[in-house]
């Protein structure tokens, strides 16, 4: 019987989980393939050559091969590893939270290379960015765009009248930005002015330009609010039921380990340096 080549592919390590007392299960987003589970054997171990190769956030070539229910790992080389990522707490946050959201909206072996540029630019633009926070509002603004969920901010989703920025409400079940009059009728939660101001300029501004805008701690809880619900409806409550803020959550818990890790092994070559 012929030997079956490994299949290679590009993709980013979304996250991973142990498996027995060597291995672990790497998540895997590929642009020709989407998610991918993967094993990599051993790599647990002490002087496993996979194991800085598979890190979560972390982008490379991969050669899979096919195992009796999951792909293995035969060989992995990093592209990009952003540091930048695991050193900075707030950053380690939002790109854990953007990883989850692919995670979660992507099938297995369903080719998505619009979402995979989308975010490897959104983790490019996180290791620099002044607002890590924002850099995930433009990610999921482009995000619902992609699934065919774009919010309407031009005219009302009830009346189809135009809008100006004054006295609108917000309906996450009818898709966008509701009038005065119909959010006067019960239709709806509050948007305020700068939050569909901010939501107008996220839509049509680069993820460099979103950052660079300043924004109060009343307008961000609002925005995340309104993201939130929205990502709700297009996921079909996959975010509900899983419970999206328990993730971020647990992402800036993982964050914070992450950065602290990097800290410690940074002021340990430090030490050795000097001796």
């Amino acid at each position: 019987m012929p030997r079956i080549r490994p299949i290679r592919t590009e993709a980013i390590v979304l996250r991973q989980r142990p498996l027995g007392d060597a291995d672990r299960i790497c998540v895997l987003f590929s642009p020709n393939r989407g998610r991918i589970e993967a094993v990599a054997k051993g790599v647990r171990k002490p002087l496993s050559k996979l194991s800085g190769h598979v890190e979560p956030l972390s982008r490379g070539q991969f050669g899979l091969a096919h195992g009796r229910s999951l792909e293995v790992v035969t060989d992995a080389q990093t592209l990009d590893s952003w540091p930048a990522l695991h050193e900075d707490v707030d950053r380690m946050t939002e790109a854990l939270a953007m990883a989850e959201l692919v995670d979660r909206s992507t099938d297995f072996d369903v080719a998505s290379g619009a979402l995979y540029q989308l975010l490897r630019h959104s983790l490019d633009e996180l290791t620099t960015s002044s607002s890590p926070r924002s850099v995930r509002w433009w990610f999921v603004l482009r995000f619902l765009d992609q699934q065919g969920y774009r919010p309407e901010l031009d005219s009302c989703v009830r009346c189809r009248n135009e809008v100006g920025p004054e006295g609108n409400g917000f309906s996450a079940v009818d898709g966008g930005v509701v009038c005065p009059t119909c959010h006067g009728s019960g239709v709806g939660q509050r948007l305020s002015s700068a939050v569909f101001r901010l939501l107008r300029y996220m839509r049509r501004s680069s993820c460099e330009s979103t950052a660079q805008v300043r924004v109060d701690a009343d307008a961000s809880a609002e925005l995340e609010r309104h993201l939130r619900l929205s990502l709700e409806q297009a996921l079909d409550g996959r975010l509900r039921s899983s419970g999206f803020a328990e993730s971020l959550a647990r992402a800036e818990t993982i964050g914070r380990s992450a950065a602290s890790s990097a800290a410690e092994r940074v002021q340990e070559e430090q030490k050795h340096a000097a001796i």
